[in-house]
């Protein structure tokens, strides 16, 4: 049991200085990308959910014609941002991080159609390291889609409309400022044609297991996170490589599920969860809830640019139950609410008990705190909510149940580990 009353925010990310050594490992600070606005917490949880359910539109709308690809990602709706720079000389960007994407792209000067972006488009002819790369490349190879005309061009279609199309090509990274580091020949695409707003971004930078993300053409063999409360001002740590290590005192692991399916499915980060507690009860949740379908559906993925965790609607209507029965307060019935399941708080309450809520996996028990579910969303402090809701098809572990926990993607052994932290202190 546990007393909750944390803000929402939706993180941002920025990259600050850093050294590189080979790639061995290098450290990137995280911090909240609604923080610098005056929105109230309310308002907060209404953004971040609306962008989850753009972001998940296109989960099941997934064409393998020779089309256009649909890939299970809106662009512009990831919860982080990075800052850095392309090209030389350097050309700065703004581009959304997401671990649940795998191209890496901008929006250049020579679009044809343009959304409105927070720095100039990125000018690939102001570039001596620009270079086209031709449709026999590797990383040509890996797109789901591409054509030549003459050489390769990417095109990617959201679920909700959305597209970017472009042409693949090699640029040096320039990653800080006050001690940049330079990483050459990064694959990524130069936005042409792209259609709909993105939130204060020029593209997005993937750390999916998709050929194309940064992780996997810098070879990085592990990566992890640690994200701070939600309530808390502080940066987060974002380590690639030799840095990403955990303490080793209370942390547990569990194996990767692969996706066997065809792109995009496969680049998405599955876990093997099997049941849920909440409080002292275990849930009776199916075997097969959390299962892959024989074409790729269904399952349990971690992501960092969904906000709140998302259940298939036969489990998430038995967790919904169990918490009611053990919170005593009043249900509230809001109109267009942003969440599902929202509590009254009687005027004078100075804290609420609420269960905790116990992820089982294959080999790891990850118990998550009231304050890692249940978010206080008015000034007043009179409104409770529950910060999970239902999807169809595919469950999804999102970062607000992530807050001070560790997570460490274990890329070279098929492996995701955590443990509970002071992320302030990492």
């Amino acid at each position: 049991m546990a007393k909750t009353m944390p803000l929402l925010a939706i993180l941002s990310l920025f990259f600050f200085p850093i050294s590189f050594s080979s790639f061995s490992g290098t450290r990137i600070e995280l911090s909240y990308i609604d923080s610098k606005n005056n929105f109230t917490t309310s308002q907060l949880i209404s953004r971040a959910v609306k962008r989850d359910k753009l972001r998940f539109a296109s989960l099941f709308s997934v064409s393998r014609a020779a089309t256009d690809i649909n890939v299970p990602i809106h662009w512009g709706r990831a919860s982080y941002s990075s800052e850095f720079a392309i090209g030389t000389p350097a050309q700065n960007i703004t581009v959304l991080v997401d671990t649940g994407s795998d191209l890496i792209w901008t929006q250049c000067k020579s679009c044809t159609t343009c959304f409105s972006q927070p720095t100039p488009p990125y000018d690939p002819t102001k570039s001596s390291t620009y270079k086209s790369l031709s449709c026999n490349s590797t990383l040509c190879q890996a797109l789901a889609k591409s054509s030549c005309a003459p050489d390769c061009e990417y095109s990617y279609k959201y679920g909700d409309g959305s597209t970017t199309k472009g042409n693949l090509a090699t640029e040096t990274f320039t990653f800080g400022s006050t001690d940049p580091v330079e990483i050459p020949n990064i694959g990524f695409g130069c936005g042409i044609n792209n259609s709909n707003a993105m939130d204060n971004s020029s593209g997005i930078l993937g750390l999916s297991r998709g050929p194309l993300s940064l992780v996997s053409q810098l070879d990085v063999g592990k990566f992890s996170y640690c994200l701070t409360s939600y309530s808390n001002d502080s940066t987060s740590p974002l380590l690639l490589g030799s840095l990403a290590t955990l303490s080793g005192n209370s942390n547990q692991s569990m194996p990767f599920v692969k996706n066997p399916t065809v792109f995009p499915f496969s680049s998405f980060y599955y876990l093997p969860l099997q049941g849920i507690t909440v409080g002292n009860n275990l849930l009776p949740i199916s075997e097969t809830a959390f299962k892959l379908t024989a074409n790729g559906t269904g399952g349990f993925i971690i992501d960092s640019g969904t906000t709140i965790t998302y259940l298939t609607d036969e489990v998430y209507q038995l967790v919904k139950k169990e918490v009611i029965s053990q919170i005593e307060l009043e249900v509230l019935e809001l109109r267009d609410a942003a969440v599902d399941l929202c509590f009254m708080i009687p005027i004078g309450t100075t804290s609420v008990m609420v269960p905790k809520i116990i992820f089982h996996f294959d080999g790891a028990d990850m118990e998550l705190p009231g304050k890692n579910n249940f978010a206080i969303v008015d000034p007043l402090g009179l409104t409770l909510c529950f910060m999970m809701n239902s999807m169809e098809g595919i469950s999804v572990f999102g970062n607000f149940q992530q807050q001070n926990m560790h997570i460490l993607y274990d890329l070279a052994n098929g492996v995701l580990s955590f443990e509970p932290a002071d992320c302030n202190n990492l």
